[in-house]
This record gives C-alpha cells, sequence and structure tokens, in this order.
C-alpha cells in the first residue's frame, strides 16, 4: 500500500535521500536549498551524518572524501554557492567517486533571494558532471534515488538542480521503500586515480571524455525523458524541467496539437532529440534560465542537415531571464503560431472583466525586522562616519541596509572586507567601514580580514553578530557552539578569531547601547590601520524563539513634537500620523529600546504593566 504526504520540494528532496540511503550529507544554508538539511537534522531518528559547514567549498570536500571512501554522500548549495566549490568540482569530475556523490544546487530564477540568476547547467557542461533536472516534487523525490546509483554505475558524481518553484513548492508525494543495504567507508589507496599532479591528470582527462559516451547512453532512456510523438503534428515543443510542465499546460490550454519531448538529463537525450526533429516542421524550446537546450537542438539539427526551424531563447520570443509560467508558455504559442488568445478559465464567461477584479497592491520594499539590531548598527556608522564615508557590505539581512544609507556595494559572500580594502589600496581618501554578517564572516570573510590586515589596508570592519545565520531560515554556526542537530560543540570566539590573524584594534559592543557603540566607531575610525567592531545582539526573530520577552515601548503625544528622528530610523513598528505630526508605536514592537535613546525629548518610554 503507497503511502501519500503532501510536503515541500525541499522536504521531498530530503526524503529522497533518506530513501537513498544518503549516508553523509553537508552543505551550506543558501535560499532555496536550506530545507534539505533542515529537514534531515531534525530527524530524531536517523543513522546518516549530517553537517552545516562553514561554506560551500568545505562542505563539497567533505561530502567529496566520504564518497572516495566508498559511501553514499550529498552535497547542498545554491546556484552561487557552486562558485564558491567550482575549484574542487572541475577536479573531482577527473578523479570520480568510488561511492555515490549527488551535488544539490538550487537556482533561482527571477532572483527572489539572490544576486544573480545563474544557471547550474552550465557547471554540468563545463565540467563534463551528469545533471538531472526535476519538474515536480515528486520527480524530485524519484530521482534522487536514481542519481545515487547512477553515480555508483558511472563512478563520477551528479548534479542535481532544483529551482525556487521545485524547492519551495507543494504537491502531493508518493513515498517509497527506505534503502536499508548501506556500503561501509573503504578507502583504497590509488595514486593514479586521487592524486591529481599533472602526470596523472592527462590520464583521468582522457579517461573523463571516454565516460561521455557512457554517460549519455545511461541518460538517454531514462525515465526523466519522455517523447510523443502526435499524429499530424506540424509542431514539435522541448521543455527541460519545471517549464515541461508549464509548456505541457499551455499546449492544452490552447488546444494545439504537437509532438512534445520533456527533458530532464544532462547531458540531453540526442536520439530522442533527433527524432523530434525528424518528425516537425517548427521546434518551439522552453528552458528557465540559459538556451542550454536550445543550443544543443540546434547542433543535433545541423549535424542532421535539417532545416528545421528552431524558435526559442536565442532570438526569441521565449525570454532569457526570470521565471517562465504557464501564461508566458501560452503567449509565446500564440505569437509564434500567429493564434488569438481566446482562452478563458471554464468556470467564466467570454466577458469576463478581469481588470474589474484587479487589486493594485502598495509596494512594499523588505525592511529589517522591528527590533533588529543591525539597524542600531548602521545609524551609528552613518552617524560616526558621515554620509560621506563608504559602506562595502555583503550577503545577509543586513543587505537591507541600504534603505539607511549604509550599504553601498553588495558583491559575494565575504566581498565586503575585500572590496573595501581594494577601495583603500586604490587611493581612496574618503573613510571606509564594511559590514560582515557573523555567518559570512565564518564563510569567507576570515581571508578578507587577514588579506586586509596583512596589507595594512585602513578600514573599520564591522562584524554585525547576531548570533545565527539569520537571512537562510536560522541554522547554527561556528560562533554558536551548536551543530546542525543541536549537540553542543565547541563555541568559536570572534574576537579571538580576529585577534588571531592580526588584528590588534578588535571592540565588542551592544548596538542597542548607542552611546558605548558610538564611542567605540569613533574610536575605530581613527585608529590607522585594519579595525575590528563586533556589534552583538541577537536576531529578534531567535531570542522570541527562545523565550526573550521584553517590555514594548510607547510614545507620549504630548511629549512628541514631531520631529522624526525616530521615524527616520526606519523600524517597522514606528508610524507618523501625518495629520496629527505625531509618531506612534503600534503593536510590533519587540522592546529594544532604540528609538527612546535617541529621542530628544523624553517621549518614548516603556508600557507600564
Amino acid at each position: 500500500m503507497s503511502t501519500r504526504e503532501y510536503m515541500l520540494g525541499n522536504v521531498a528532496i530530503a526524503r529522497g535521500i533518506v530513501e537513498g540511503g544518503g549516508q553523509v550529507i553537508s552543505g551550506y544554508p543558501g535560499t532555496p536549498s536550506s530545507e534539505i538539511i533542515g529537514t534531515l537534522a531534525a530527524m530524531k531518528e536517523r543513522d546518516f551524518y549530517v553537517e552545516w559547514s562553514v561554506n560551500e567549498k568545505v562542505a563539497f570536500e567533505v561530502a567529496a572524501g566520504a564518497a572516495m571512501a566508498g559511501v553514499r554522500s550529498v552535497v547542498t548549495m545554491k546556484h552561487v554557492g557552486l562558485n564558491v566549490a567550482a575549484d574542487p568540482l572541475m577536479t573531482l569530475a577527473y578523479t570520480g567517486v568510488k561511492g555515490s556523490m549527488i551535488i544539490i544546487v538550487a537556482d533561482d530564477p527571477s532572483c527572489h533571494s539572490s544576486q544573480n540568476e545563474q544557471d547550474t547547467r552550465r557547471y554540468s557542461q563545463f565540467s563534463l558532471i551528469p545533471c538531472l533536472d526535476p519538474s515536480t516534487p515528486q520527480e524530485a523525490k524519484d530521482m534522487i534515488t536514481y542519481a545515487f546509483e547512477l553515480s555508483n554505475k558511472v563512478q563520477m558524481p551528479v548534479i542535481f538542480r532544483p529551482t525556487t518553484r521545485i524547492s519551495h513548492g507543494k504537491s502531493d508525494v508518493e513515498l517509497g521503500p527506505v534503502n536499508e543495504t548501506k556500503p561501509v567507508a573503504d578507502f583504497r589507496k590509488e595514486l593514479e586515480r586521487w592524486v591529481m599532479v599533472p602526470k596523472n591528470a592527462r590520464v583521468q582527462h582522457v579517461h573523463l571524455l571516454e565516460l561521455q559516451k557512457d554517460i549519455l547512453r545511461e541518460l538517454e532512456d531514462s525515465p526523466w525523458n519522455e517523447l510523443e510523438i502526435r499524429e499530424g503534428a506540424k509542431l514539435g515543443v522541448i521543455a527541460s524541467g519545471i517549464a515541461s510542465v508549464y509548456a505541457k499546460e499551455a499546449l492544452i490550454k490552447l488546444g494545439i496539437n504537437a509532438s512534445f519531448l520533456k527533458i530532464g538529463t544532462y547531458p540531453v537525450p540526442e536520439h530522442k532529440i533527433r527524432t523530434i526533429i525528424e518528425n516537425s516542421d517548427r521546434v518551439l524550446v522552453f528552458e528557465e534560465m540559459e538556451p542550454v537546450v536550445e543550443e544543443q537542438v540546434r547542433i543535433i539539427a545541423q549535424q542532421a542537415g535539417s532545416g528545421v526551424e528552431i524558435t526559442g531563447k536565442m532570438q526569441g520570443p521565449v525570454p532569457r531571464v526570470f521565471e517562465l509560467n504557464t501564461d508566458i508558455c501560452a503567449d509565446v504559442l500564440a505569437e509564434v503560431l500567429g493564434l488569438e488568445r481566446t482562452d478563458v478559465p471554464a468556470d467564466v464567461g467570454e466577458d469576463f472583466d478581469y481588470n474589474a477584479c484587479r487589486i493594485d497592491l502598495p509596494m512594499r520594499p523588505p525592511v529589517m525586522c522591528p527590533g533588529c539590531s543591525h539597524r542600531a548598527t548602521f545609524h551609528v556608522m552613518k552617524k560616526v562616519y558621515g554620509k560621506d564615508a563608504i559602506f562595502p557590505s555583503d550577503i545577509g539581512c543586513y543587505t537591507l541596509g541600504i534603505q539607511s544609507g549604509t550599504v553601498d556595494t553588495t558583491l559575494c559572500m565575504g566581498g565586503s572586507i575585500t572590496v573595501a580594502s581594494g577601495m583603500y589600496q586604490a587611493g581612496e581618501k574618503k573613510p571606509i567601514c564594511c559590514s560582515i554578517g557573523d555567518s559570512t564572516f565564518f564563510h569567507t570573510g576570515m581571508n578578507g580580514l587577514l588579506n586586509a590586515i596583512y596589507n595594512k589596508a585602513d578600514i573599520t570592519v564591522t562584524i554585525v553578530d547576531n548570533r545565527i545565520t539569520a537571512m537562510t531560515g536560522h541554522q547554527p554556526n561556528p560562533g554558536m557552539g551548536m551543530t546542525a542537530t543541536g549537540e553542543q560543540t565547541v563555541e568559536v570566539s570572534l574576537e579571538a578569531l580576529c585577534r588571531g590573524l592580526g588584528a590588534e584594534f578588535v571592540e565588542v559592543v551592544d548596538p542597542y547601547d548607542l552611546q558605548q557603540t558610538e564611542e567605540v566607531f569613533k574610536r575605530a575610525k581613527s585608529y590607522k590601520g585594519t579595525s575590528v567592531v563586533i556589534t552583538r545582539q541577537y536576531c529578534v526573530i531567535d531570542a522570541k524563539r527562545a523565550g526573550v520577552r521584553r517590555k514594548p515601548f510607547t510614545i507620549d503625544a504630548d511629549k512628541c513634537t514631531g520631529c522624526r528622528i525616530c521615524v527616520n530610523l526606519g523600524c517597522p513598528a514606528i508610524e507618523f500620523d501625518g495629520k496629527s505630526k505625531k509618531a506612534s508605536i503600534n503593536n510590533m514592537c519587540t522592546g529594544c529600546g532604540v528609538c527612546s535613546r535617541m529621542c530628544k525629548f523624553d517621549a518614548i518610554s516603556e508600557v507600564k504593566k
């Protein structure tokens, strides 16, 4: 009897790891991938090892080591994380693995929570590592077990590429049996394979190229590539991943008779592509992000000497940026075929007025939470360093400091310190004060700080330590003394670490204490060399979960002069009435008290019991 559960895509992927017999799972949190390890770590009964690593390169190498020893391993990250792990990725393609290894890389079309749109399939092409591209949460779960088997069969890691709508979508998922038989770690010394000196690498590169034929043959007839040739159809539609669901729905919606090829593997199924080309006058390719499939379709058509017309992203009209959906696919089909969009939902008439039901919601830009200590830190930074100072920032909640004028650059994880150093070394005379989070500092900020100190950069490095990896869902990091599974471990001291890297000016402050924070930043600004200020206060969300309850504040309307100093702080808990010219505090107040310390008229105080 089958069991079905309604679950998040990432939870389905985690279930696939369990069903496939995963033994070592590592990763670094990054939306939209974070819930995979979070789900596994929360399991009370588990016979596998799971960890949050300090960055994606480290996580990748942990999983690689396990797979070299012959067990089944998984590493998880988001798309930009693979840039960090690209160094071991390219060489592991040469060495291969002994057991099984799945590289889960979640792409984020439309940049829902990322600094770019990046297509992981390009890394698959670049490294010659096979890639699986799920179209539904069910397929995502089932593909994981297949990926373990494929990896072991070809002795290569396998890239698994869910996108945001797969990772964060929900659906009914049919569960399968759990693989109870697991290999035992037993590393065998094979210097020619594992030690990539040039002599060995040259041989392994040839082996990697020869292996592509076996991989292509294995994937060609896998269940993830489905071809349907329709009688009398002149149009052939090829779609990959979740775009195949959108495209299929659009064809049904418009009532179009078309042959259809769903692609879920890379390298692409060349024989199936050739078949649909031979049976079509025109081929339309739907895929999110880059025209990876379209490029291959064009090459295969050219090799076959086919004159079939191929339409997709390269020359339009399929958009090359952002996510696709059913309506976008239907619009493209209508444009390509010269059809008029007359389709309407079955439950409404043709005269239904969609505009009459439209609601224009006000724009709500993302803001830091009420009581977030980063807001107080940025307030003091701007006051001490001045609006003309340069504020390089990093990846995390604190990037939202852009609204306070204390975020001038955001490049990549750990990039704030190094960008600040580069500006100083370029001869920039304006004060430079960069900001980086505690988890991001452990990720790649340490190297940047060491470089700044070693090369005598006169900058201030602000580590906004909220005692958690907040932006991606409150995962632990080395500064917390707790592992992914909640076990106690060593609590790494940021201040001791900074001093160990050579910093001579290291101060820790509570950003809620505005006076002390201002005094420390003034000394940091006047210090010649690399100064480090650690602003430490628990994330308000995590503190609330831990049971911390502060008294909320209120504003005495009789004392309020309408100066708006508290309003300009940008806290969502503070409102301003344009008619009365008075500020007020709503029920979102978390009791940080920063606004009361800023008020010059003693108008803000704790709510009395």
